[in-house]
């Protein structure tokens, strides 16, 4: 982002109403330097990051921070590039841990005894979240059949996947990212360079991969395993490590990265 000072009477961009939204009530002017590593359009919540940073940067040095003000706050900032966001991607960048959500609802903590080391590569297309939704929502009344067995797959798989992360199963979680997978390719939501990165991570050794997001381009996931909290070095993240090195060397933008356990639930 660069520095940014952003006043009452400079809201021509998003950016700026953005800041306007998520500095309300503060009359101060502020001046706030935010670096994103992650890429923004890539289906990983880039926005919903930046606008957690800012958020807790700005209540800290107002003493007045705590989850639910930087929640609403960072809300405030997605509002306006999003209209009316879910806010799994906020209470994810908010909490960092293991989450499950469901429209209508709010996120809720999965509990586990153990980290989960992911390798996240980016396919470096995006599409738009709102044509990949309609395009969901049109199989519907074009192809009702198939639409019901999406959402009813989807919804399995889920509630498997709960199970597997409770029980530290990685060998089946990753079965299930395959099938996660194989049920976005069959409505179209894969792409070619997806695919492409679905192939190579299995033959560097992922256990499941999966693309993430909304679809038609944006990122791929990869389960490299468990492990302890407490272990520094692990197969699992030399695994996540080899999975990113191999879609590197295909051109794609990519990263290993930790989600870390909690052991007791709780609602975001």
């Amino acid at each position: 982002l660069g520095t940014s000072e952003v006043y009452s009477d400079e809201l021509s961009s998003d950016l700026a109403r953005s800041f306007a939204a998520l500095l309300a009530p503060e009359t101060a002017p502020l001046s706030v330097t935010a670096r994103a590593d992650i890429p923004p359009g890539g289906g990983l919540g880039c926005s919903a990051a930046l606008g957690v940073a800012i958020a807790r940067a700005v209540l800290l040095a107002t003493n007045a921070s705590d989850e639910q003000a930087v929640f609403e706050r960072a809300m405030s900032w997605e509002r306006v590039y999003h209209g009316n966001p879910s806010g799994i991607d906020t209470a994810a960048a908010l909490l960092g841990t293991f989450l499950r959500y469901e429209r209508g609802q709010k996120p809720s903590e999965l509990v586990t005894s153990k980290d989960l080391w992911l390798a996240v590569g980016y396919s470096g297309k995006s599409a738009s979240t709102k044509a990949m939704v309609e395009g969901i929502a049109e199989l519907q009344h074009s192809a009702p059949a198939l639409h019901r067995r999406f959402l009813e797959g989807v919804q399995a798989l889920v509630e498997q996947a709960e199970r597997c992360l409770a029980a530290t199963q990685e060998d089946e979680l990753g079965a299930l990212f395959d099938a996660n997978q194989q049920l976005l390719r069959e409505v179209h939501l894969s792409t070619e360079s997806i695919d492409d990165m679905c192939h190579a991570a299995r033959e560097a050794g992922a256990k499941g991969v999966k693309l993430t997001g909304s679809g038609g381009g944006g990122s791929v996931i990869a389960l490299g395993g468990f492990c302890a909290p407490d272990e520094d070095k692990s197969s699992a993240a030399e695994q996540a490590q080899r999975i990113a090195d191999a879609w590197s060397a295909r051109g794609y933008l990519s990263f290993p990265t930790r989600i870390r356990a909690r052991q007791s639930g709780s609602k975001a």
